[in-house]
């Protein structure tokens, strides 16, 4: 199955993606904070980057599921900062302080190109949404060079449609968060008490672009889209709902990786109710949830707990 950008690079389509993405970066309008400031001229807004992507670090990563992992590993950049502000983000120093180099296009070219010839089995862009500009510009390059192993947009899932509308026939999987159904929750602890409303909306543009996930004869991940929720403590996440929506406005047949890893990190100590990890019956009720919707692609990783006490 070809990469889909090598075909929008055909046709002339990532080329108008990267023309029309640098015109929103004049006056940014990539995300739903819809913050106006000129990135072309490196004024920073909420996500405080300008006009060059951050990248944190990057390499073959085996944390992630099973169908991106494979036997050579997900090829992942990790930018940093972020448009959301979640007050637990256990990558706070990447997140929040922006730790990382500045790079221009020819270098992540570079990079992406480095982790193909590792024998990834894809590149894993992780916190995409507001470097879509400077990912467009390094995919045209690497993709001159010969890249052709599938994007993976891993993101928060705080996205605006019409940027997501700008990828379309350039991502080939969408690894969206849904972290939280309620808007007060999300208004609280991820400081965007829209989030509900734009991942609702985000996760339905997505999979209409890409469809469930498609695997190969090794069961790589070709295309599609997987979902993750991390399970929070008091249930804070509205798993049930999320799980609900899941399979009854996407597809019973999303792959869903059910999270259990959540930690007291960043700031969390400061809210007495998620400062502490989850209970393995705070688990297993998101599970029954999940399987209770219609939901039949739950990806089984390890668990914090074993299998047996579930």
């Amino acid at each position: 199955m070809e990469a889909s950008y090598i075909r929008a690079y055909r046709e002339g389509r990532l080329q108008e993606a990267l023309r029309r993405a640098a015109l929103w970066m004049r006056k940014c309008t990539l995300c739903p904070r819809h913050c106006r400031v000129n990135r072309m001229a490196d004024e920073r807004g909420f996500c405080r980057t300008g006009r060059k992507a951050i990248v944190a670090s990057y390499g073959a990563h085996f944390g992630e599921e099973r169908p991106l992992v494979g036997r050579n590993g997900s090829g992942t950049i990790f930018f940093s900062h972020c448009n959301l502000f979640c007050v637990f983000c256990q990558n706070d120093d990447i997140s929040h302080k922006g730790a990382g180099s500045s790079m221009g296009p020819e270098e992540i070219a570079s990079i992406m190109l480095s982790l193909q010839q590792r024998g990834c089995h894809n590149i894993n862009f992780v916190t995409p949404t507001h470097v879509i500009h400077a990912i467009l510009e390094a995919l045209l390059i690497a993709v001159e060079a010969g890249l052709s192993i599938p994007l993976v947009y891993n993101c928060g899932g705080y996205e605006s449609v019409a940027a997501l509308k700008l990828l379309h026939g350039v991502v080939d999987i969408y690894m969206p968060d849904f972290k939280f159904w309620n808007v007060e929750a999300a208004g609280e602890l991820i400081n965007a008490p829209d989030y509900p409303e734009r991942a609702r909306a985000g996760l339905k543009e997505m999979h209409r672009q890409v469809g469930d996930l498609v695997l190969d004869r090794a069961g790589v991940a070709r295309r599609g889209l997987l979902v993750r929720h991390l399970v929070m403590p008091e249930g804070l996440a509205g798993t049930s709902g999320v799980m609900a929506f899941l399979a009854s406005e996407i597809s019973a047949g999303t792959y869903v990786n059910v999270m259990d890893q959540y930690h007291p990190c960043g700031r969390a100590s400061k809210y007495h109710r998620i400062d502490r990890r989850i209970t393995i019956e705070e688990f297993r009720a998101s599970i029954e949830a999940a399987l209770r919707a219609g939901l039949t692609r739950l990806d089984d990783r390890q668990c914090y707990w074993n299998r047996s006490e579930l």
